[in-house]
């Protein structure tokens, strides 16, 4: 929206914002006659949640910013129903103590507001208020009870002092800065007494919950440790006693290590055994090989026992020999005798030679010694046999030993597996328990919320917001205007610009023209409207002398969509220009009353016509007027044909196609919408002519007005006018 078509509505609706805001903020002014004074009571609380030094202080490795959340939470609990229920039952307590009014404690207006509201039959009230202590408790009672009563309304339905709702829309607490320790709060109410009292229950109760808030959190905690150690305390015992049971039956004290003295001596003992077994097989050996060695021996004796024989034969043998000799035997004796005594000597000299052989050998041993080694070996051999099976036993054992170790091996990693496990647990629980109760110290210590400034009692009422508040009420009347004004300009279809126009109609507008209330007056809009005619009839004669190809004389078509526009003015302007230059001109118009003739007046012939029902299928002028009123075009130098407004007439199709230009009249203050345009697009389509777009009745600074001696003087004479009427400011 430009500045023009700005201050054009604000000139429209100038009313609206004169009358708006001052029914607004008379309103505001009224309102606001009878406003209550408001006491604000002010205090400073230091919390120390950025750089308070605590237990945990030394333990934090990294500073973590955590007040802003800490800050929410306190002014989450300050703002919980119960904070706000505990305030409410402590002011009413103090209140309901009083006899008379205390300027200090309570006001006369508030006093006299309790008294109505205790009904009758709670005056019992009253009397248990010397005990302070109980008439607590008995508001405190009451203010939960599930039936009603003065107490529970006062606390929770009513608009009073003690109401929680009343309570939390005026009870304030933020921050001094983001990163500031210091907590601000604030209260406000029409007694100076309730401020200060309202907000020093405020900061009671707060500090009173949020340090217990804080306590029940760490003993939950420590709680939850402390059962968690207990059962990791019971698991780590169990797994210990696991442990023990293990090494008490199996032997064991340590079985890395007796399984490393288990592995050595395995192989200690296999060497051994491999010893024992090489002495044994070695002890074997010698004793085949003296076995091997006697069985030699046995032949020499053989063969000495076989010469000894032969000799014993042999020296039989002689010994016959020489008796029968002796004796004198016959020769055949004597010769079988000495055939035996030669055989004999035959087997001597054999048992002599095998003796021989046996006796002299290489490797022959003497016997004795031979039967010492053999002894001596036969002992070692049994030596070692003995010992390889005590070793075969000792293997066994330590083979039965390996198989059971096997397994034991990884139900002792297990077990100590789990004994690791459970001890870390139990080391991480008990230093979590550690933190716990530190955390829970630390909370005691530094949990609560130290008081700077105490609420001070206020002497002097705020400022009164009257004329905030009726400044406030003149701005919303003057925005409720312009919302007003937009809404309108928005909804509005009419042209509110030459600029909107263009837009809407799509077409540039050639002429301007104001309303026009005084056409005989040297006046601003009508020096402008004498300066757009002059314009427009610039363009008329440039398109007329363009366009060759329509006859003569060229016919200029004034129409408008909608009725009322303003196409007479246009004309009458037109023809007033034709005239001073001394042409002839037809003007056509349609008659409205029916009873219009033909008129003629220096130059300008008037010719009415009837719109006839078949007004589409006119194909030239002459048809159109009426057959007694004789029109002859080529006597005139121009004709101007005015056609009725199109929303709600035929277009006469045959009839636009000999003419030279089109003008469009359309009036700044009727609206444009889908008909129009939809009526404008079938014209169009219709013709095949220029089409000048005129503006009429358009208001504000829109129009170039020139100065009295650029214009021409020939002020407009309605009696030159036919006998119809031609107003400058409507017209058709």
């Amino acid at each position: 929206m430009k500045i023009e078509v700005f201050l054009r509505l604000l000139k429209q609706h100038l009313l609206w914002f004169i009358l708006i805001p001052a029914i607004a903020a008379a309103t505001a002014f009224y309102v606001t006659r009878n406003e209550q004074k408001v006491y604000k009571s002010q205090a400073t609380l230091y919390t120390g949640l950025v750089s308070r030094y605590s237990l945990l202080s030394d333990r934090q490795n990294s500073f973590t910013d955590r007040s802003a959340s800490a800050f929410d939470n306190i002014l989450t609990t300050l703002n919980s129903r119960e904070t706000l229920l505990q305030i409410g039952i402590n002011l009413l307590t103090d209140h309901l103590r009083l006899r008379q009014p205390d300027t200090l404690v309570l006001g006369r207006a508030g006093f006299q507001k309790l008294h109505e509201a205790i009904t009758p039959g709670w005056e019992n009230l009253y009397y248990v208020a010397a005990d302070s202590a109980l008439l607590h408790r008995t508001v405190d009672s009451l203010a939960k009870t599930p039936t009603d009563n003065p107490i529970k309304t006062l606390l929770l339905k009513s608009d009073s002092y003690y109401s929680i709702q009343q309570l939390g829309n005026n009870i304030k607490a933020m921050a001094r800065k983001n990163t500031n320790d210091v907590l601000l709060m604030e209260y406000e109410s029409d007694d100076p007494a309730v401020s200060q009292r309202t907000l020093h229950y405020a900061i009671e109760n707060l500090n009173k919950r949020y340090s217990t808030l804080k306590t029940s959190e760490t003993n939950s905690v420590i709680g939850y440790y402390e059962a968690k150690l207990e059962k990791a305390k019971t698991k780590l015992a169990q797994a210990e006693a696991n442990l023990r049971a293990f090494s008490e039956r199996h032997q064991v004290l340590d079985y890395d290590e007796e399984a490393r003295n288990v592995a050595s001596s395995r192989e200690a003992l296999n060497g051994e055994y491999n010893q024992e077994l090489m002495r044994k097989n070695a002890a074997r050996a010698s004793l085949e090989a003296l076995n091997k060695r006697m069985g030699q021996q046995g032949n020499i004796r053989a063969a000495n026992n076989d010469l000894t024989e032969k000799q014993k034969k042999l020296a039989d043998a002689e010994s016959k020999l020489a008796n029968a000799r002796a004796y004198g035997q016959p020769k055949a004796v004597i010769n079988q005798l000495q055939a035996a005594v030669t055989q004999a000597g035959e087997e001597l000299k054999v048992s002599a030679e095998k003796y021989d052989a046996a006796a002299n050998s290489a490797d022959a041993i003497p016997t004795q010694t031979m039967a010492n080694d053999r002894l001596t070996k036969s002992l070692e051999y049994e030596e070692s046999a003995a010992k390889l099976e005590l070793y075969q036993k000792r293997m066994n054992e330590f083979a039965a030993k390996t198989n059971e170790y096997g397994p034991l091996g990884s139900q002792l990693r297990q077990l100590n597996r789990n004994l690791s496990i459970a001890e870390k647990e139990y080391l991480d629980l008990i230093q979590n328990v550690d933190q716990s109760q530190t955390r829970r110290q630390d909370v005691a210590i530094g949990g609560t919320l130290e008081v700077l400034d105490a609420p001070d009692f206020p002497l002097e009422p705020q400022p009164t917001k009257r004329l905030q508040l009726v400044l406030i009420g003149l701005g919303v009347g003057i925005f409720i205007a312009m919302l007003l004004t937009a809404l309108r300009f928005w909804l509005d279809k009419r042209i509110q610009s030459p600029e909107q126009a263009e837009s809407m109609i799509g077409m540039p507008v050639v002429a301007l023209f104001p309303t026009v209330k005084k056409p005989t007056v040297f006046t601003k809009a009508s020096l402008a409207a004498r300066s757009m005619f002059e314009q427009l009839f610039n363009a008329i004669n440039i398109e007329v002398t363009q366009n060759s190809t329509k006859p003569y004389p060229p016919v200029i078509t004034l129409f408008s969509i909608r009725s009322r526009q303003g196409k007479s003015w246009v004309a009458k302007g037109l023809i007033q220009l034709y005239e001073n230059a001394d042409q002839q001109v037809a003007y056509c118009y349609p008659k409205e009353t029916g009873n219009e003739q033909r008129e003629y007046m220096k130059g300008v012939t008037y010719f009415p016509y009837t719109v006839r029902p078949d007004f589409m299928n006119v194909t030239g002028i002459e048809y159109l007027i009426d057959y007694n009123q004789g029109l002859d075009t080529t006597q005139y130098d121009r004709v101007i044909l005015e056609l009725p407004a199109l929303i709600n007439n035929q277009i006469p199709v045959y009839l636009l196609k000999n003419s030279a230009l089109s003008l469009l009249v359309v009036d700044a203050n009727s609206p444009w919408a889908r008909a129009e345009k939809q009526l404008l697009s079938m014209y169009e389509r219709v013709t095949n002519q220029p089409i000048l777009t005129v503006l009429n009745r358009v208001e504000g600074n829109y129009v170039d007005v020139p100065g009295r001696g650029d214009t021409m003087r020939f002020p407009t004479d309605p009696a030159r006018s036919p006998s119809r009427s031609i107003k400058y400011s409507s017209g058709r």
